[in-house]
């Protein structure tokens, strides 16, 4: 399904670029979606104190011809998504809330991302990494737990894989990448600033790059070969760190079953080769034991 359909998501996913006067025209819309999908192209544009004109300018900056497109696309986005009762966690929330509203905007999040993370983009990045000489995932925070899993992930169909979360070694070790290579580079914001200059060094290298983010008008997303985009749910007490885990956690997984899949043989063999020598010593620590 094309970003665009999920209109909603789109306009959080592209907030950071809008204009200060097209910013005030989404958040019109995202405080209220169900009643901006009846609103006439003046009705919005007053409520946003803009002109019509600058509506026009916002539905096209995201993609659609118009307001009349985006307009549709907003209701279909609408009627589609049910209207979640919890709500974000609050102080004062006992256990039983706080476990019934996390799973549920995890659940919403990650179908998001399923709307939202494009085949197109997908199949470029497992072809990519399928084919790599090296492959390396950047990440800082909760993004660099992400990519230390798909280290071990990758690592384990017997892809020569690293992880680096240390700002000053992806760096270092992105300008040795080659032609060929590929960068994974993760980030909620798309702005962590020592994840572009990883990304950007890594391309500069020759490598094709990657990047999974929630903000399709990122820095990280403009310069990326490709773009696997997740959902850009966030509250105060989450700050995007669980919602976006759970995301890119589930993106990495899609990558790496279809990797896995692409020469299934091989990955095969390499799994059942790594699972021989733990279980052997896993066997050998008891018997000293």
């Amino acid at each position: 399904m094309s970003r665009l359909a999920n209109a909603l998501l789109h306009i959080r996913g592209t907030y950071p670029a809008l204009r200060p006067a097209e910013k005030r025209v989404a958040q019109v819309i995202l405080s209220d979606p169900r009643e901006a999908v009846h609103y006439s192209i003046t009705q919005l544009a007053e409520k946003a104190e803009v002109s019509d004109a600058t509506v026009v300018k916002f539905c096209k900056r995201l993609g659609y011809k118009g307001y009349q497109e985006f307009k549709i696309m907003l209701a279909q986005d609408v009627a589609a998504k049910p209207q979640l009762i919890h709500g974000e966690v609050e102080p004062g929330n006992d256990v039983q809330t706080i476990k019934e509203k996390i799973f549920q905007a995890n659940i919403s999040a990650l179908q998001e991302t399923a709307q939202v993370l494009e085949t197109e983009a997908l199949e470029r990045a497992v072809q990519a990494l399928a084919n790599a000489g090296e492959i390396h995932f950047y990440g800082v925070g909760a993004s660099g737990i992400v990519a230390l899993d798909a280290e071990q992930k990758f690592s384990r169909i017997g892809l020569r894989t690293s992880a680096f979360l240390d700002t000053h070694l992806q760096i270092a070790r992105a300008v040795h990448l080659r032609e060929g290579d590929v960068a994974v580079c993760l980030s909620f914001s798309g702005e962590t600033v020592e994840i572009v200059e990883a990304l950007r060094a890594a391309k500069q290298a020759g490598a094709l790059t990657i990047a999974i983010t929630s903000f399709s008008g990122s820095t990280l997303a403009r310069e990326a070969d490709v773009l696997l985009l997740t959902s850009t749910q966030q509250n105060l007490f989450r700050s995007g760190a669980i919602a976006s885990r759970l995301t890119q956690l589930s993106t990495i997984d899609v990558l790496f079953i279809a990797v896995a899949l692409v020469d299934h043989e091989r990955a095969q063999e390499a799994i059942e080769k790594t699972r021989a020598i733990l279980s052997q010593r896993r066997l050998e620590r008891l018997k000293g034991s």
